[in-house]
């Protein structure tokens, strides 16, 4: 999207996604001179709302639905359709269709949908004790459920569940975690027995190794799930955690490439699957936030799709600079970091840990449960994790950002 004579387009841009990545974007653009009409599309009848205190301090009761709020400038001038959900992209037209059926043009669009919840098959999700977490409503939902002597069941074991145990156990509820993984596997096996440790003395009665098998509705509000031991849990409410998925459905057919999210290049443009058109990015068309999978300039070109809240407020702001600039834009080059409190300490993460074939403790000791350890790849640093050490966090930031990921290591990783 190219300015004018008078130096500002003055055709639309639209923003698919009331999310902090879209509203970045739409920030962004206004900060650096977009001066011409601007439509911000969500499905959620809320405006942007910031979504890590949903599993921690909204559920646990210690705030409200407003004090979730994101700021929005003053200045915005952007028109708002809220409650209304995109179901489909037609790039020849240059229109994103609504489920109404309402048709909105596009001079520059940002796709910044975000991820939604993965599902189990075996649970009825439309019943009202089972829960995912992602929106507010499913939130406050899940709050109301909670109270001293609740059965709650949480399937998974990442962020969002250790966190939901966490808070739920704060409001007195029983807790039972089931996963084929240990807690927290992600972050490595440090954090694994730190998390292990954390989750048994906060209360929480964990089963791993094993998987949902059955799942029977008794009389009333209870459950009581089979898992693969044979062995059976009682819950009168079960939140399915295992992860999440890529809000791309609606791109399907549109010529936008979709593979784990929605296929970039390095400044976050969209390509093209149009047949000759392969890999070429389509025109206007860029995004942002958990959709993006792009080749990483900072890990050797390595493709990845980050989940966090700093990558969805770093590549807001590039898309819209890329949307404004096209090939004159910077390359995205995010460094992935995330933070999750739980049971009274943080954890935090910088980098790829997940690369590490070992770790190295350097402040603290796992067994006391706060440390800092840096990760490793042979002798290459390739990030580093922190439980209750934020300090050595800032240290670990830097000599990463000091000596990179080699490249070699990055494109021998599926």
């Amino acid at each position: 999207m190219t300015p004018d004579a008078a130096g500002q387009e003055k055709r639309e841009v639209v923003i698919v996604g009331a999310s902090l990545a879209g509203l970045r974007s739409a920030h962004t653009l206004r900060d650096e001179g977009y001066d011409g009409p601007l439509t911000i599309i969500g499905d959620e009848h809320h405006p942007p709302y910031d979504r890590p205190p949903l599993s921690k301090e909204l559920l646990a009761g210690r705030s409200e639905p407003a004090d979730l709020s994101l700021p929005v400038h003053e200045d915005l001038r952007a028109r708002w359709l809220l409650g209304r959900r995109a179901v489909a992209l037609d790039t020849a037209r240059r229109v994103v269709r609504l489920a109404d059926g309402t048709e909105v043009p596009y001079a520059g669009l940002v796709l910044a949908t975000g991820s939604g919840t993965r599902t189990l098959p075996a649970f009825d999700h439309a019943a009202p004790t089972v829960h995912v977490l992602r929106t507010m409503a499913d939130a406050l939902a899940l709050r109301d459920a909670l109270g001293p002597a609740t059965r709650l069941l949480i399937v998974g074991s990442g962020f969002v569940g250790v966190e939901v145990a966490s808070s739920a156990r704060s409001l007195g509820a029983e807790v039972t975690m089931a996963s084929l993984d240990e807690p927290l596997a992600v972050a490595g096996h440090l954090v694994s027995e730190a998390a292990r440790r954390l989750l048994t003395d906060g209360g929480v009665r964990l089963v791993t190794g094993h998987t949902v098998t059955s799942v029977d509705a008794a009389a009333g509000a209870a459950h009581r799930i089979g898992l693969s031991d044979g062995s059976a849990v009682d819950a009168d409410h079960v939140v399915v955690a295992i992860g999440s998925v890529p809000n791309t459905g609606w791109l399907d057919g549109s010529g936008a490439s979709l593979g784990d999210g929605v296929v970039c290049d390095e400044r976050l443009r969209v390509l093209s699957t149009d047949g000759a058109m392969d890999d070429r990015p389509l025109d206007g068309v860029v995004a942002a936030g958990d959709i993006v999978n792009w080749p990483n300039p900072a890990f050797g070109g390595m493709p990845m799709r980050v989940e966090h809240w700093s990558n969805a407020v770093e590549q807001g702001a590039a898309a819209a600079r890329t949307l404004l600039h096209g090939a004159e834009a910077k390359p995205f080059t995010g460094v992935p970091s995330f933070w999750s409190d739980h049971f009274g300490i943080r954890l935090q993460s910088v980098g790829l840990p997940t690369l590490a074939d070992r770790f190295e403790v350097i402040d603290g000791t796992v067994a006391d449960g706060r440390f800092a350890a840096e990760a490793y790849a042979g002798d290459h640093l390739v990030g580093g994790v922190a439980y209750g050490r934020p300090k050595a966090m800032v240290t670990l930031r830097i000599k990463l950002a000091r000596t990179g990921v080699p490249p070699v290591l990055t494109r021998s990783k599926p």
